[in-house]
């Protein structure tokens, strides 16, 4: 009878452990950062400097190479982080984009129509007319608040400092154009998108700040002041809600290890040196490993980054957190041959390839109930 007793308790003890047991299963979502590099159509616009990809221009930009353009992005675009994550990218940043146009020609692309990606959007004072957007899922994510936020510097200012010799290396087709008038630099804006994914709320800036035209030293100042910016950006974020959660990417046209990330921003190598309200990048571990996005005289760097705020590396994942980072440079948009052998596959006057940059990805997961 003694037995008979303890059975049923045993039974039952036996299944609460067994089901304690089983795996975690997880949501997961991709977030991506590509730049598209020179993603413009065929039609010159005489507000901007883009004659250079028309049928006529310099690269003889016609409709068939457009479309093959396109259909190159898509393809990459559809299949970032795939590795951990067999669904397309929630979130897609760019950079290096005409207009909203060519945005609404890359969404329908076969790759990529079935994902139903939203457009936001905003021409900023580029003189070559580049932007950055943000595309999203939307059975996903559910935006609330779109902005754009000016970056103002001034030549003026900086042209004061020591002259300083220009590294071939720095040279660039993305020159910085200025104002005759007030020596404002004509620089992208900072794109500020809030809304909830499965109903959480979370913050998305996307960048392309100054380029290295001029030289590195010379122009770091301009990489710095939109660093500044966006701490400024995150820093209101957190004093309207302490426990925001606040992603930051793009094209920085600068290493993790630069004063534009490191100081001005404030972004941290390792989870253990960001303190409330901190940034922690992911990617700066990365580079010191030799891995890059863009190469130069066979150098490689990351200027391209994702970042993350305190709030999205705690160890709670009852609500969304980071998981892990990557880059995504598969064989296919890899140069096999030739003087760039192992670069970025970009274009060319006999190829019509995909971007001078290898795009990267973070994964956001959360426990599931």
């Amino acid at each position: 009878m003694r037995i008979l007793f303890w059975i049923p308790f045993l039974i039952l003890c036996f299944a609460f452990t067994n089901s304690h047991a089983q795996p975690k299963k997880y949501i997961i979502h991709t977030v991506a950062f590509y730049n598209f590099e020179n993603l413009f159509d065929t039609i010159d616009d005489p507000e901007t400097f883009d004659e250079e990809w028309t049928p006529t221009g310099l690269q003889r930009w016609t409709i068939d190479k457009y479309q093959k353009k396109l259909s190159n992005l898509a393809r990459v675009l559809a299949e970032i982080g795939s590795s951990e994550n067999t669904d397309a990218p929630t979130f897609i940043g760019g950079c290096e984009i005409e207009n909203r146009n060519v945005l609404e020609d890359l969404v329908k692309q076969p790759q990529l129509i079935e994902k139903d990606y939203g457009i936001i959007h905003f021409d900023s004072p580029d003189k070559r007319g580049i932007d950055v957007a943000l595309l999203y899922r939307k059975n996903k994510f559910k935006p609330t608040s779109s902005i754009n936020i000016p970056l103002y510097i001034y030549k003026k200012e900086i042209s004061r400092k020591e002259e300083i010799k220009i590294n071939p290396q720095d040279i660039t087709d993305d020159e910085l154009q200025v104002s005759p008038k007030n020596y404002r630099v004509y620089t992208r804006d900072q794109l500020l998108v809030t809304g909830f994914l499965d109903g959480e709320e979370i913050n998305i800036i996307v960048n392309h700040w100054p380029s290295r035209s001029g030289g590195e030293k010379k122009s770091s100042p301009f990489r710095e002041a939109a660093g500044a910016l966006n701490r400024k950006i995150i820093d209101s974020l957190q004093r309207i809600n302490p426990k925001a959660k606040v992603i930051t990417m793009g094209d920085l046209n600068d290493g993790p290890y630069n004063k534009s990330v490191k100081i001005a921003l404030g972004a941290k190598a390792k989870k253990a040196e960001v303190k409330e309200f901190g940034i922690y990048n992911p990617f700066e571990e990365m580079a010191k490993n030799g891995m890059g996005t863009i190469a130069y005289r066979d150098a490689w760097d990351i200027f391209d980054q994702i970042m993350v705020s305190e709030t999205l590396i705690q160890t709670d994942y009852s609500s969304f957190r980071y998981w892990k980072a990557g880059i995504y440079n598969k064989p296919f948009l890899i140069q096999n041959s030739g003087q760039y052998k192992g670069y970025p596959l970009r274009h060319s006057t006999t190829e019509i390839g995909f971007s001078d940059h290898f795009p990267v990805y973070i994964y956001l997961i959360k426990e599931k109930n």
